[in-house]
This record gives C-alpha cells, structure tokens and sequence, in this order.
C-alpha cells in the first residue's frame, strides 16, 4: 500500500498493492497499523456507508461540523469518479484550497478525508458504487451543504452541463455562510 502526500495536512492518498491472476484480484483495502505507521492518525471507523449513482451525478459539498464532524476513508467499488474536498480549517495554510482526485473501480485508490473538509464527488461512468467509512455517526442536525459552484473555491468540475443534483445540493450555501456556522 502506498500513501501519498497531498499537500494538504492529513489528506491523504492511497493506492493499495493489488494482486490479480485469472480468478481475479486480491488487495488489502484497509489496515489500521499500516495506516497510522504512514500516516501518524489513528484511525477508528464507526459507520459505513454506500451509495449508487448514475453519470453526471453531483453529491456535495457536505460536511459535519462541531461534536459530529467527521473523517472519511472513500473508495469506488465499480465505476468513477472526481472526488474533491474543500479545506475549511481555517488555521491551515491549505485553508479555502481544493484538492481533486479521479477514483475509480479500476485504480481503486481511496481518499482519506480529514474532519474539517467538504467533500464531494462528481460521477463520470454510469453505475458507479461509492463507499466510505466514517469515524463519527451521521447527525443531521450538524450536516451543513457548501455550494459545488462557489465562485470562491471555483472547483473545476469535468461535466458541468446536465447534471444531476439533489434539492439539497442544489441549495448549497456559500463558502462565507458555511464559515458563519462553523465558526460563528
């Protein structure tokens, strides 16, 4: 399994060590000695989540805030994606960045997501299973929605005509707004 730094603190990249032969493959998707001896996080999931989606779905920007804010470990069982998080530590140099990554079934890199970062993902091939792990349980009460399209951040989106959005996605708030609540 390989770690990559990205430029941003404790966002990571992960590419893990696939064996394949004519049965199929084999790779080790998550080891939590292999991931705080890289990494130096000690990571303990609690909930796993999935979702399916078809091309040109846009999930995000979410993100928990407060006691229920969480960290994701995402990963592509069967399709692809762009994924992209939007740093919203504010005592971070990385702070009001973004940082996108193509996952998919067939690389199968994952993203390990810090607490303090909305994260999204535009889908790019139809039926794409999407799964992550979560250190913390989902409150709705703590969710908030950035804008996709903030003209702040400007996320550089591969397919922006058509896409499929939920109500809640579609009324995201501005960067400015979700700073309000997150920080008063």
């Amino acid at each position: 399994m390989q770690f990559i730094e990205t430029g941003f603190k404790d966002l990571w990249l992960i590419e893990p060590s696939i064996f394949e032969d004519q049965r199929g493959y084999f790779f080790e998707a998550f080891n939590a000695r292999e991931f705080k001896k890289a990494t130096g996080i000690e990571a303990v999931f609690v909930q796993q989540n999935q979702s399916k989606s078809t091309n040109k779905v846009l999930r995000g920007m979410h993100l928990q805030i407060g006691e229920a804010a969480q960290a994701k470990l995402v990963h592509i069982l069967k399709g692809k994606v762009l994924d992209v998080v939007v740093d919203l530590r504010r005592d971070e140099p990385t702070f009001g960045n973004y940082y996108a990554a193509e996952l998919s079934g067939e690389n199968q890199r994952q993203l390990y997501v810090p607490r303090g970062m909305a994260h999204g993902f535009q889908v790019l091939e139809d039926e794409t299973l999407f799964t992550y792990s979560c250190d913390n349980y989902y409150n709705p009460k703590a969710e908030l929605t950035l804008r996709f399209d903030d003209p702040e951040i400007q996320i550089k989106w591969p397919k922006c005509e058509g896409l499929k959005l939920s109500a809640k996605d579609q009324a995201g708030l501005d960067l400015n707004e979700v700073l309000k609540k997150m920080y008063g």
